[in-house]
């Protein structure tokens, strides 16, 4: 049961970015964190933006519903300021529900993102 989860959220993932994220923000070079991110910094993708990127963090919309409202905790929201000081953009919650972008209004934030990191 643990391996079929775990096997489905990487689907889901990888559905989320490649079908969703890359092919609206196609200037943009999406993948997948290394270990040291992803584990210790929460972070599932980086999309580059030159030579900049931002983080992509993406939680089943069950996350959101289970946590109510799921808010970053202390260790996350400290890792994100560290993501932010190494690569110069901000990281994004992406939910995802059946492979698809649940929260749509993150692409408007993301967008932004991407223009001022261009700059």
């Amino acid at each position: 049961m643990t391996i079929n989860r775990t096997f489905d959220g990487y689907i889901r993932e990888k559905s989320v970015v490649n079908d969703g994220l890359a092919k609206k923000f196609t200037e943009v070079n999406f993948e997948e964190s290394p270990p040291e991110l992803d584990h210790a910094g929460d972070i599932d993708y980086l999309g580059w933006v030159g030579e900049k990127a931002f983080g992509i963090q993406i939680k089943p919309v069950t996350a959101k519903s289970n946590f109510g409202n799921y808010s970053v905790s202390e260790r996350m929201k400290a890792s994100f300021e560290d993501f932010e000081a190494q690569y110069n953009g901000k990281v994004f919650i992406v939910y995802s529900l059946d492979g698809e972008i649940a929260n749509k209004v993150i692409l408007q934030e993301i967008e932004n993102e991407i223009k001022r990191l261009s700059n």
